[in-house]
This record gives structure tokens, sequence and C-alpha cells, in this order.
């Protein structure tokens, strides 16, 4: 077998007529090649020290990488790297095959990874080392990780909340069902499900939900599959079993899993459900809630939506009340660092507020102006807030034509703060105009000079000056009102 076969089989291939084909190559030629085949290309001497150097990497002169030149490199490598330098001029000085070797080399802020390789010159014991520089790769590597370590850490935790859903689910004492909504099977029963309808829970698995009930009592159950309202739990109806002994109350709640929608249905006998005759005038309370034209929105403390009705839903286009429970109610109501700032200061001081003009805006941008009422709930160490929003009317509404020209009316002026920076107006307008613009801020913040000097966006030395100058207070008076 020829030597050239031999060295393909061994994964290494060579120019088989190099003089013929590429011929007597002058250096700067080589010197070309040899530069565009690394980020850096270093020529070294029998005694290890470089001689020259060629960087095609325009970061590496950055790092101080032109300063190796007249050293010896294995001087120019961490302590790590010195061995695999050796080696690599040891089989370039013997003609051994080259073989890529990951070294770092040494820089002011630090090392910086390469893949050399070493090949003879060929001249006086020469050596040329060719260099990549490694650390775009060694970024990659790193996300790489990262991610790989995100995802096992989210499928810990994604293993121990299974776990912990599946002790709950079978040590509960209230009989719950999971039903596939399209196909109206049980996909799952825990073992209370079992003891209140009498038969071994694992065999519920794979049945149709409406032969549970009577036939009488089928149609009512259908209901609880099909009814779209029930994303957040359904008004409970009574059914009666199969066998037609017992009558029961049945709920239920839509949820989606892996692209498909389930229904979790909670069954009870009337002895156990005789509370919810308790709560009848609170489920009558939530229905009215539900259905008035006004928004309606609770929130906790750091304003994220706990429930809302359908007007809420409507104004702010979302598509159910699930998906507004993962925002925040700063993403729809208020202009940026002005209108809930001044709000919850009041609702913190007051406990309510009432008639607040502001703006809300839909998930998709648009704008409108509103008037909100707003009350503060304590329940134990936690507060909550309910808000009632409704559409200011047209008539008080400014038309968004005037809001960049100049107001002819005070009443047109004062809705304008708030909304246009103090900068704006006064760039045109005169110091009568100015000061309509500071009692009006007075007025929306309840004379709170610091809520007022942020409304008109200026600072509160800038806002004490001009007080001072058209009469409207002093700093001492400022002072004892905060």
């Amino acid at each position: 077998m020829a030597l050239t076969e031999m060295q393909a089989i061994q994964g290494v291939s060579h120019f088989k007529w190099p003089r013929d084909t590429i011929g007597n190559l002058d250096a700067e030629t080589a010197a070309r090649m040899m530069a565009a085949a690394g980020d850096v290309a270093m020529v070294i001497d029998r005694e290890g020290i470089i001689r020259d150097l060629a960087i095609s990497n325009s970061d590496l002169p950055m790092e101080g990488f032109a300063d190796v030149i007249e050293r010896r490199w294995v001087d120019t490598v961490t302590v790590e790297s010195r061995r695999k330098v050796e080696e690599l001029l040891r089989d370039a000085a013997a003609n051994r095959d080259g073989r890529w070797r990951e070294i770092n080399q040494q820089s002011p802020k630090g090392s910086i990874p390469f893949r050399y390789m070493a090949v003879d010159a060929g001249r006086d014991g020469r050596v040329i080392a060719l260099g990549r520089d490694l650390r775009g790769v060694a970024v990659l590597q790193q996300r790489l990780l990262q991610a790989q370590q995100s995802m096992e850490r989210d499928y810990i935790r994604l293993r121990q909340a299974e776990s912990r859903y599946r002790v709950l689910f079978q040590i509960a004492s209230e009989a719950v069902l999971i039903v596939d909504q399209a196909t109206k099977k049980i996909v799952e029963a825990n073992p209370a499900a079992g003891n209140l309808l009498a038969v071994p829970y694992e065999s519920l698995a794979g049945q149709a939900f409406t032969k549970l009930f009577h036939p009488e009592a089928r149609d009512t159950a259908l209901t609880l599959l099909t009814d779209s309202t029930a994303a957040a739990q359904s008004e409970p109806v009574r059914v009666r079993i199969a066998d037609g002994r017992n009558d029961f109350t049945a709920s239920a709640s839509l949820f989606r899993q892996d692209g498909a929608t389930h229904v979790l249905i909670r069954l009870a006998s009337l002895r156990n459900a005789a509370p919810l005759a308790e709560d009848d005038s609170k489920l009558k309370l939530l229905r009215v809630l539900n259905r008035i034209p006004d928004a309606f929105v609770v929130t906790d403390e750091a304003l994220n939506i706990i429930d809302s009705n359908l007007s809420f839903l409507e104004l702010t286009q979302l598509a159910s009340a699930e998906a507004a429970k993962t925002q925040s109610l700063s993403r729809f109501i208020g202009r940026p660092g002005v209108d809930l700032t001044v709000l919850m200061a009041n609702l913190r001081e007051h406990g309510w507020a009432r008639s607040f003009g502001t703006v809300i805006r839909t998930i998709y941008g648009a704008q409108e102006d509103v008037e909100l009422s707003a009350v503060s709930v304590r329940e134990g160490l936690e507060s909550y807030f309910g808000f009632v929003i409704r559409p200011m009317k047209r008539e008080q509404a400014i038309p968004a034509e005037q809001r960049r020209e100049l107001p002819r009316t005070a009443e047109q002026l004062t809705q304008l703060v708030g909304r246009v920076s103090l900068r704006e107006i006064v760039g045109e307008t005169t110091d009568v105009i100015e000061r309509m613009c500071i009692e009006a801020a007075l007025n929306l913040t309840s004379n709170n000079r610091a809520s007022a000097a942020e409304i008109l966006g200026l600072s509160r030395q800038s806002l004490y000056s001009k007080l001072n100058r058209y009469g409207l207070g002093s700093t001492e008076q400022d002072n004892s009102s905060e």
C-alpha cells in the first residue's frame, strides 16, 4: 500500500505532487498564506524564540499580543500550557504530522484561549505556529453549559412539583376527577373520588365521564365540560350518580396541559356541600361584578392582578381572566412614572381614591382616557387593592389633535398637565399659563409639592422657586405640609 493511501486511512492527507502543483512559493506569498490560515501566525527559531508575528484578528493587538516578539514562546503562555508548547515544538522539529493543541496565551487582561498547530519551516530549525482565537467558542460553550444547567434545574423543579402534585392529589379528602374536554373521558381520579362513587379509583381512568351519572343528570354533567366560562371555576350543580341512590354537587375548572384542554371536576356529597348555600350571596355578588359595564380588577400590594371581570378584559383586549392573572396592572394603567405614583400614595395614606383621571393601555398599545376609583383592603398582614375603571366621557376627553397644540382655555390646559412636560408647554406660552399649570398640579396632588414637581418634570428646588415667584407658597409651607 502506498504511503499516501496509508495516511488517508489514518485520517491524514497531504498534497500528492506539491512541487508540480504549487512550485516554489516566494516569501511574500507564503507569509500571506500563513497569516490567512489563522488569527495569529508566529515564526519561531530553534531556541523557541518568537522572531516574527502576523495577526489577522484586529482584537488581538488590543490585548497586548503584539508584545510577544523576541520572547520565548513558552514564556508567553500560562503555566499549564507550557508542556503543550514544548511538545508542539519538539514534534515540529522532528517533522512529525502536527496536531492542534489548546493553549492559553497570556495577556495583560488575562489569558486568551487558542488552538495552535506547529509545522517545520524547513530552514535552520525554524517552526511556524498557526493559532486560532477560541474566545468565541469559549463563550458559546459557556452559554451551552449554562443552558444545560438551567434545563436540568427546571427539570428538577418540574419533577419536584409533579411529586408534590401527586402526593396532594392522592391524599386530598375532596373527590377530584380530571377529564379530557375533547374526548369526554376521565384521565385521572384520586382515591377520594373512588370512595365517593363506591368504585376502585384506578378503574375510573379511561371511562366516559357522562356514564358516571344517572341518565337524567347526564346533560347537566355534560355542561360542566362544555361551559367556556369554567376557566376559573363554574358554579356548583346538582347531579345524581348512575345507580340513582345519591346526589352530589359538581363544579368544574378549565386548564390546559401539553396543548390539550382538561377539566378538573370536584365532587362533593350534599352533606359536605352545605356551606355552598351559605356562600350563595357571595356567588351572586361575583356574578354581578363580572357583568357590570365598568371594569373591575383586584390586585395584591405589588399590583399583580388577582382577578378581573369581563369589562376589564374588553378594555385591555386580554383573551381571558387567566391571561390577566399573569400581568401587572401597572402595564395597563397610568402614564409611566406619574399616575400610579400619585394614586398609590393616596391609597396607602387614605385607603381610597375617587374619580382619578388617567389612561388605560391595551396589550396592543392602544390608549384611552379613563377615570377610576380605588380602595385598599387589609386582610391579615397583606393588603389588596380594588379598582373600578370606566372610560372618560367623550366631552371630557381632549381630542388627540389638540394635545400638541396650544390650549385656548384654562380647562384644556389643566387637562394637559401630566400628559405633556412643563418645558414643552412653557416654550409656547406665557408666565400666566405657567402659573395655571402649577396650580393644576397642586390640585391634582392635593397640594403635595413633591408629587407636583414629578408631574411637571421639575426638580423640587425649581418648583419652590416658581412657587415663590408667583406667590403660591413658600418652602417653609411645603416642609410643613410634607
